[in-house]
């Protein structure tokens, strides 16, 4: 299936900033409730109006939705609720008349924007000061950060007075995959940050505003060929989200992970231009780009708003003093259910049913709300193909409602960290949800290797560090020099355990000597979290 695309014709320009990718065939089967597009509502009604810059494809619109106006072209920025009540924009600017147009972008000054409800419109409240494409987050210490490329603003209020810093990265000897701009951070159980960079690397700081340590070797992105920009990731109350932008295909993708280090990514789009800005009526919003989307969290963690960077055109044809610009969009997100599983003990062969509890909310009973026949229960890879087990019977617990499904084909392994449930309420609304599982830990521990050094002696040292929420149980370290199909085992040894935020050094002893002619090496980490492999082309000396 080729890629979805809404161009201009006869503009040659249009096709350097769009490509085609080719869908996996088996999305063609995928189920609604399945892509992360599907969670995707109608824009809340609002002050409709043509009479406003921008070209035919985003008029009318609701012009209270967001922000916007004459004088200032906005883009990235992202909303934090405050003790105030009130929602608070943190976004970007620059004036519309500006000689460069749409590229005055490196200019461009942070804004901190307030209003009463989360879509907008949002009024300028302060200037914070220079910066591009911001993201506020709360510090283990309370304190406030405003993240721009390049560095920082921190408050001990939403409301300022801000003063500007720079972090501190630490790469550990890691090669930094494709640069230091357009973080996205998350808070970790303990209170630490979990840091994206643009080019998919994880980064790990005890408190936020402390250093930060790389701790991948590759990027966590899908294995496709993508340009890919614009990450956002959350956390909620079953596991870690991310959303990354392949900006030339014009296509987003959604991953999953249980401890925000190892990940998956989900079939199906995450969002596309031109089909989610829509209205009740069916009009849409037909923006050009949709880019730096951030996303509006409840009490819970859930993704309930997303916010968008949106142009009308190319960035290119965005000149002073016309009719093109850009604004900051609100579109509101199906948050999906609560849940939780009953059963105890791991789901295999000789289980019969599994209890789910679906909890009653404001506005939505699942007692009288759902369509039992319609719900699907089951791993993800089988649910979101339209398999998975049925219903067979439910209990009322309180307003909540206990659904125990036929265990029997529901496709739940040991590997799979959040289990899901698809299905319709009576309205034929979609409803979803994840859950954790009680035999999965998903506060492991993270060990991370420092890049190996040659002793005299014919020894190896090396540094393990452990970036996970607990201690490590005694694990293993080998290394190997790629010299063959298997490699050659130059040295291994038992890694004791570490409490977090600690290392050990191990000191060992060489099975084989180091040769000169050694085409590289290849670090391996054993833990009770999985293997963590990185091939590197040298050892220290």
């Amino acid at each position: 299936m080729a890629f979805f695309l809404l161009v201009c014709q006869g503009s040659a320009s249009v096709f350097s900033q769009i490509t085609e990718r080719p869908r996996p065939k088996e999305w063609d089967n995928l189920v609604e409730g399945t892509r992360f597009i599907d969670r995707f509502l109608p824009m809340p009604e609002g002050k409709l109006s043509a009479n406003v810059w921008g070209g035919e494809n985003v008029v009318p619109r609701f012009v209270d939705n967001g922000i916007e106006d004459d004088i200032r072209s906005y883009w990235g920025g992202n909303i934090i609720k405050g003790d105030d009540g009130k929602y608070h924009l943190y976004v970007c600017g620059w004036r519309e008349d500006s000689p460069k147009g749409h590229h005055t972008w490196p200019q461009s000054i942070v804004y901190h924007t307030v209003c009463d409800n989360s879509v907008g419109p949002y009024i300028i409240k302060d200037t914070i000061g220079p910066g591009h494409n911001p993201e506020i987050f709360k510090a283990k210490n309370g304190q406030y950060v405003v993240y721009v490329i390049d560095g920082y603003y921190l408050s001990d209020s939403l409301y300022g007075p801000w003063k500007y810093g720079k972090f501190k990265f630490n790469p550990r000897d890691r090669k930094i995959i494709e640069g230091l701009s357009n973080l996205t951070f998350t808070k970790r159980e303990d209170g630490s940050n979990l840091m994206i960079c643009r080019g998919g690397g994880v980064w790990i700081s005890r408190t936020g505003l402390s250093e930060y340590s790389q701790i991948s070797n590759k990027r966590v992105y899908p294995a496709v060929d993508g340009e890919f920009e614009d990450p956002v990731v959350w956390k909620d109350n079953v596991q870690y989200h991310l959303i990354v932008n392949d900006w030339l295909g014009r296509i987003a993708f959604y991953l999953r992970s249980k401890d925000g280090v190892n990940w998956v990514t989900d079939p199906g789009e995450a969002y596309l231009p031109g089909v989610i800005s829509k209205h009740k009526d069916g009009h849409c919003e037909n923006w050009f780009k949709y880019e730096r989307i951030k996303i509006l969290q409840d009490k819970y963690g859930r993704a309930i708003q997303a916010n968008f960077a949106v142009i009308d055109t190319l960035k290119n044809e965005d000149l002073p003093n016309d009719r093109h610009s850009s604004k900051n969009i609100s579109i509101p997100l199906n948050p999906g259910m609560l849940l939780t599983m009953l059963n105890k003990d791991p789901v295999d062969e000789n289980t019969k049913e599994v209890r789910v509890l679906i909890e009653a909310e404001e506005g939505f009973s699942p007692v009288d709300d759902l369509d039992l026949n319609s719900l699907r229960f089951g791993s993800s890879e089988y649910v979101n193909y339209g398999k998975g087990t049925k219903v067979l019977r439910t209990e009322k617990s309180g307003n909540n409602l206990i659904v125990v499904f036929d265990a029997r084909g529901c496709g739940v392994d040991s590997k799979e960290f959040a289990p899901k449930i698809i299905g319709k309420k009576k309205d034929g609304s979609l409803v979803f949800g994840f859950m954790r599982v009680p035999w999965v830990d998903y506060n492991p521990s993270i060990l991370s290797a420092r890049k190996p050094a040659i002793l005299p002696g014919d020894k190896i040292e090396v540094y393990i560090d452990n970036f996970g929420l607990k201690a490590s149980a005694d694990s293993k370290f080998e290394l190997y020099a790629e010299d063959g199909k298997d490699g050659r085992l130059i040295a291994e040894g038992v890694i004791p355990p570490i409490e977090p935020y600690s290392d050990v050094k191990l000191v060992l002893d060489c099975k084989n000597k180091v040769d000169n002619a050694d085409k590289g090496y290849v670090v391996r980490v054993l833990s009770e979290n999985g293997e963590n492999t990185w091939n590197i082309d040298s050892l220290k000396k």
